[in-house]
């Protein structure tokens, strides 16, 4: 081995791996047999924020410690499905819209913990709705019913391409975490969604509205570590959004400084 490639695999064998990011899973029958999945535009996502994702099933207290000790950061995706109204007191609006109880049983616990351990947290539409609930805030189960509000809901029977476009600018809250990436004023977001924050829980910032005076972004304003959730879809072609880039690059930003954080921690704690 020359001396060139020596060095060159040195360098390679000490360089520090991406941060990695926990992606929570949805729960799915495909026939009669139960799936975990993940959508790939989340996955593509953390990607693109400089990370490494791993899809995470689900987990009970004791494995939620566990991979939290691994997590440089966690992403909480969207779905088809709601958070159950039962966890902010309220009886089914819609029985006919789908449910995850499943999901809900170990990420609600799950949010309370990363946002303790100071670990950056990125919430998407339902991870947005589920920090919301997690922290004691409430939902509209049905935004487009209420008075006063828009719907919000994508439009039904079009390609994707249309349901995901620009469909209503949000307006930025100077002064928070949004504003220093994407700038002040306002710009245009996609709206899939039928539930959306009601009450904002306690400690909660809002980031950002939609005309209608909806909350579309909030942040966690005490949390010692990044937060950042917003009710649309920035996953949606990311690369070729600059506000979905910016996001996604402070949060990828956010989970190098935790690991190496943790990195320093360990190296100081003595051998037992």
């Amino acid at each position: 081995m020359t001396e060139t490639t020596l060095i060159a695999a040195t360098t390679t064998a000490a360089a520090p791996r991406n941060p990695l990011v926990l992606v929570p899973a949805c729960n799915r029958m495909l026939g009669e047999h139960p799936f975990y999945i993940a959508g790939k535009k989340y996955l593509d996502a953390v990607r693109l924020a400089g990370a490494t994702p791993l899809i995470v099933p689900s987990a009970d207290a004791a494995e939620i410690e566990v991979l939290l000790d691994m997590a440089d950061g966690v992403l909480l995706t969207g779905s088809p499905s709601n958070v159950h109204p039962s966890h902010f007191g309220e009886e089914v609006h819609n029985p006919t819209l789908p449910l995850d109880p499943a999901r809900d049983s170990w990420t609600l616990p799950l949010i309370r913990r990363v946002l303790a351990r100071g670990i950056p947290l990125f919430g998407i539409c339902r991870g947005t709705q589920e920090t919301n609930v997690a922290l004691g805030g409430s939902l509209y189960q049905a935004v487009q019913e209420v008075d006063g509000h828009d719907d919000h809901r994508a439009p039904e029977g079009e390609p994707a391409a249309v349901q995901y476009g620009p469909a209503h600018p949000v307006e930025v809250v100077p002064g928070g975490v949004l504003e220093p990436l994407v700038g002040a004023g306002s710009f245009q977001v996609n709206s899939v969604h039928g539930q959306a924050v009601k009450q904002l829980a306690p400690g909660l910032r809002v980031e950002a509205r939609a005309p209608d005076g909806l909350v579309e972004a909030f942040s966690v304003a005490d949390a010692p570590g990044f937060s950042l959730c917003v009710q649309w879809h920035p996953e949606w072609l990311a690369a070729d959004n600059p506000q979905s880039v910016a996001m996604l690059t402070a949060f990828g930003q956010a989970c190098r400084r935790y690991q190496f954080a943790k990195s320093q921690e360990i190296r100081r704690t003595p051998d037992r």
